[in-house]
């Protein structure tokens, strides 16, 4: 490695060094926690166990990001709302709060519901007026994704709470078809844009070292379609969910992985928060889908009663 690189991976920005701490320490946190759930699943299921650090990962990163640039993100708070920094801060601390909860899986079913609660919140508040002034796909494609962000929050916390029974068999319901329409809209997006990073379809084109660019993006398409409508349908839900989560992770270790390590070796601060961005939203992405293979598993109930469905 030149001197140049190994100067551009210790010179981090307060931001992104706040950032890549927060997932390495939830990593370790998760992993201790999950280590039992993966040691005793078998085959796809012990990415399935992987559904809580999938979740904590991510929520530590974005919750360091506001930790540490809220002087930064305190301008997407609404004008009409008092003490914007002190919200910007708020949202960090909670972020952190849920990540050790659901990394740990302690107290699930409150953090479960005030995250997914919040995500609405910042979709009714930001995102969707946002979308609607300006109609552009990135825009929308961020309110569906926020969406499935909270409906992944709910179903973690009606598993918590039994998931048999009323709340959490609502709360995991409402998750699923929200994850469901999350799943389909993602899916034609990966047709109409086949160069994109696969998984959640933004803005950042896939690097020209990925061989077979279209096709990942196609076969990822694909995928998300199909699972989309068995989610909708309450069919194969837990099959379709197993591969697809495994899916979404493969992409995040594979393509996401050198991407992250090509950004955070950039000299520029941005490139940096980007790439852990872009890492930390596939990665929760890929944890919503677990969720709701966990639900499945974890919901005796549901099996005995439809068993077709699973």
């Amino acid at each position: 490695m030149q001197p140049t690189l190994l100067a551009a991976f210790f010179e981090f920005s307060h931001t992104a060094f706040s950032m890549s701490g927060a997932v390495l320490a939830l990593l370790v946190i998760s992993l201790l926690a999950a280590k039992n759930d993966v040691a005793q699943a078998r085959g796809l299921d012990k990415i399935v166990a992987l559904t809580n650090l999938c979740f904590a990962i991510p929520l530590a990163a974005f919750g360091a990001e506001h930790l540490s640039g809220a002087k930064f993100l305190m301008a997407l708070v609404p004008s009409y709302m008092p003490w914007r920094l002190f919200w910007a801060y708020f949202v960090g601390f909670a972020l952190i709060a849920a990540s050790l909860s659901i990394g740990t899986k302690t107290q699930v079913r409150w953090s479960g519901l005030l995250f997914g609660i919040m995500m609405f919140l910042f979709v009714a508040m930001i995102h969707f007026p946002g979308a609607v002034t300006s109609g552009g796909r990135i825009l929308w494609t961020i309110v569906i994704r926020e969406m499935s962000f909270g409906g992944g929050g709910w179903v973690l916390a009606g598993i918590a709470m039994g998931g048999s029974r009323a709340p959490g068999k609502n709360l995991i319901a409402v998750g699923r078809v929200l994850i469901a329409i999350a799943a389909i809209f993602f899916g034609v997006q990966h047709f109409l844009h086949p160069l994109g990073l696969p998984g959640v379809p933004l803005e950042k084109q896939m690097p020209t070292w990925i061989p077979a660019r279209p096709f990942i993006d196609y076969l990822t398409g694909a995928f998300l379609i199909v699972a989309g409508v068995c989610f909708l349908l309450a069919r194969k839900t837990r099959m379709a969910a197993t591969y697809l989560g495994a899916w979404i992770v493969l992409l995040v270790v594979v393509i996401y992985g050198p991407v992250l390590i090509g950004a955070l070796a950039d000299p520029s601060t941005a490139v940096k928060v980007e790439g852990l961005n872009y890492f930390a939203d596939t990665l929760l992405f890929g944890g919503v889908i677990l969720s709701l293979a966990r639900a499945m598993t974890a919901i005796p109930g549901l099996q005995l009663r439809w068993p077709q469905h699973n």
